[in-house]
């Protein structure tokens, strides 16, 4: 006879402390059976099988496995899709109810809804809960109840709405009784078809230093001035509530930046068609250049601007890239080179260890100025501007493009000023056309 449990599915929430839905499911009257599922449909799909993401991943799971082996319970990892694993787990265990918490994405929102159909047909209960935003889908919006397309309207409303309430208590784990007592192996990176990567990945400590000092040091790529934080919030190591109160006590320019993540997220769950479209349709009438060679050489860090070469060379070598740089790269592509920004928003997606879909569309729509609260599309970062203000000692620079000043290094492959031009007159043609 098959022991009755409850399941929690864990996804982009790799913890077990402050997690919501896992606390809910521990409080359920059944043993919790925890599970992750490597997702053949994601991974599949990634061509480098040394995906620093993926190790990340595992060693997070790795982590989670060896804490619940401290309540005599293990992490259940299997791989598949997950319509098909659901329908092997439906049969294999007497499920009641599948514990998780909800993501935002339109591939997750639509596999939500799959695996919620399949799990009904067997009587087992699908609940998720909200964990990975402090507030979600229709919880800050206008008077009128429409979303906001705006930050800073967002913003105001989002902190009122949190100075009249609480966060919400962190909900440290519970102590293990109600884990299922079984014994499992998690499956290894080989056994998915992946291997290890020697990425460093940064540390899930809140630097108190830094975020104290925060609006004086995230613009300056040479220095170790922001926390690091966003591959964890990305795949839920840490705690984002957790976070806010940090953030509430520590620096309010912190704290700005994640409501901006919040911002983003709410743009993408209630407008989807901006991960592939203009949030402002006319943007898409835009005739862009696409040099395939130059996006190469972008791509590369071999553009002949040493501030735009030195961002795209750390992000190939260590999928990170600073923030400021970010802006600085995104805007050389869509508005020098005139590529269309869903190129480079692909790119950042196949590189970046803390890619998230709403904050990377997001901020390249908003570096192109197709988005929802897009910088006026006159508005074009001046590469070496840039590198004057933010990197005058060329320290950033020497260390990713050490050949810069030297005969060997790249020869600018276009002009800024009428390159300027080409993208104001494009722009202009676009919104002009009906």
């Amino acid at each position: 006879m098959k022991d009755k449990i409850n399941i929690f599915w864990f996804r982009r929430d790799l913890r077990l402390e402050d997690n919501t839905g896992l606390y809910h499911a521990l409080q359920s009257r059944l043993p919790v059976l925890p599970l992750f599922i490597f997702d053949t449909e994601i991974l599949d799909n990634l061509e480098n099988k040394a995906d620093a993401r993926i190790e990340f991943i595992h060693n997070a799971l790795a982590e989670i496995d060896t804490e619940l082996k401290k309540y005599n319970s293990s992490l259940l990892t299997l791989a598949g899709k997950p319509a098909d694993v659901w329908k092997k787990l439906a049969d294999e265990y007497d499920s009641n109810e599948v514990f998780a918490n909800h993501d935002y994405e339109p591939y997750a929102i639509e596999r939500d809804s799959e695996i919620s159909s399949i799990l009904s047909s067997s009587g087992i209960k699908f609940t998720t809960f909200k964990d990975h935003v402090i507030f979600e889908k229709n919880e800050v919006v206008k008077p009128d109840g429409k979303p906001y397309s705006i930050y800073t309207p967002y913003s105001k409303t989002w902190r009122v709405k949190l100075s009249t309430g609480e966060i919400g208590e962190l909900l440290l784990k519970n102590t293990g009784r109600n884990f299922y007592g079984f014994k499992s192996n998690i499956l290894s990176l080989d056994e998915i078809g992946f291997k290890k990567t020697g990425i460093s990945f940064p540390s899930k400590e809140i630097r108190e230093d830094i975020i104290k000092n925060y609006e004086n040091t995230r613009d300056i790529p040479s220095v170790e001035g922001t926390s690091r934080l966003s591959v964890h919030l990305r795949f839920g190591t840490v705690s984002p509530r957790r976070l806010v109160k940090q953030a509430l006590k520590l620096n309010d320019v912190w704290l700005r930046e994640l409501v901006w993540r919040e911002f983003f997220m709410m743009i993408l769950y209630h407008y989807q068609h901006t991960a592939v479209s203009s949030f402002k349709p006319e943007y898409d009438r835009i005739n862009w250049r696409n040099n395939e060679a130059e996006f190469d050489a972008w791509c590369k860090g071999e553009t002949g601007f040493p501030i735009v070469d030195a961002g795209m060379r750390e992000l190939n070598a260590t999928g990170f890239m600073h923030n400021r740089v970010r802006m600085i790269t995104a805007s050389f592509l869509c508005k020098d080179l005139l590529i269309d920004w869903r190129w480079g928003e692909r790119y950042f997606a196949e590189k970046l260890l803390d890619y998230e879909m709403s904050s990377n569309v997001g901020n390249w729509q908003w570096a192109a100025g197709t988005g929802c609260d897009a910088a006026p599309y006159f508005r074009i970062f001046n590469p070496a501007s840039q590198q004057e203000k933010f990197d005058p000692e060329l320290k950033y620079i020497k260390k990713w493009v050490p050949e810069y000043g030297n005969f060997g290094y790249s020869q600018p492959i276009v002009d800024h000023k009428s390159a300027r031009e080409s993208t104001l007159k494009a722009y202009k043609e676009a919104l002009n056309r009906t």
